[in-house]
């Protein structure tokens, strides 16, 4: 499921859920109404998915660099 992926990447990113939907989704709110029940369209999700891996990688590369 979509929010719990979300609520792992945040506890491990330590980033606030307004953050994350402004950078995700462009919406402040996005996971808050995912957390009300909000159901994302699959292009959606599929996009906050690539979103997420991207971040990461990106967070990997980072950490690599600094070495």
């Amino acid at each position: 499921m979509l929010i719990r992926q979300i609520e792992q990447f945040l506890r491990h990113h330590e980033m606030p859920a307004t953050k994350f939907g402004r950078l995700a989704a462009h919406d402040p709110r996005f996971v808050l109404d995912l957390r009300m029940g909000r159901e994302p369209r699959h292009a959606t999700a599929a996009r906050i998915e690539g979103f997420m891996r991207g971040y990461q990688a990106a967070r990997t590369g980072e950490a690599v660099h600094a070495q």
